[in-house]
């Protein structure tokens, strides 16, 4: 990028990804299972395990900034009102795995064990920027 003049090149890259086609492609940031990602149309990305089957689609209320433009930005006050952003469930799956190594000196104490985290893959379907249906809250049953 050598015709860059803005001093923060990274979010002149970022900008520049789609404007030379002559469109700009529209992201959302949302909590997903308690991470808040940046989630674009049609992006595949890995995120911390979901209850749910693979083929299914998840949706996800809690977002907090659509960018639909360099000028047409939605910033939540916690959250942007009736937005959601709708992904399909591709698969489960576990990460590499880790070794845990303890070990306490001079005591003949030493353990290792292995962890493998697991993981969803998902796949950005729709990004709803009004319009989305709230969950109806729990009705609790009273005792009588």
């Amino acid at each position: 990028m050598s015709d860059c003049t803005c001093s923060n090149e990274a979010a002149c890259v970022e900008s520049f990804r789609f404007a030379h086609l002559g469109f700009y492609l529209m992201f959302a940031i949302a909590d997903v299972a308690g991470f808040q990602e940046k989630l674009e149309e049609g992006v595949k990305l890995f995120v911390p395990t979901l209850k749910a089957e693979e083929g299914k689609t998840v949706t996800f209320d809690k977002v907090y900034l659509i960018a639909k433009s360099d000028s047409d930005v939605s910033i939540g006050n916690p959250t942007v009102s009736g937005a959601c952003v709708e992904a399909k469930v591709l698969g489960h799956g576990k990460g590499d795995k880790i070794r845990v190594f303890k070990m306490k000196r001079r005591k003949r104490y030493r353990r290792t064990y292995g962890h493998r985290q697991g993981y969803t893959e998902i796949e950005v379907t729709k990004i709803k920027a009004s319009g989305a249906a709230k969950a109806a809250p729990k009705k609790e049953a009273k005792e009588s």
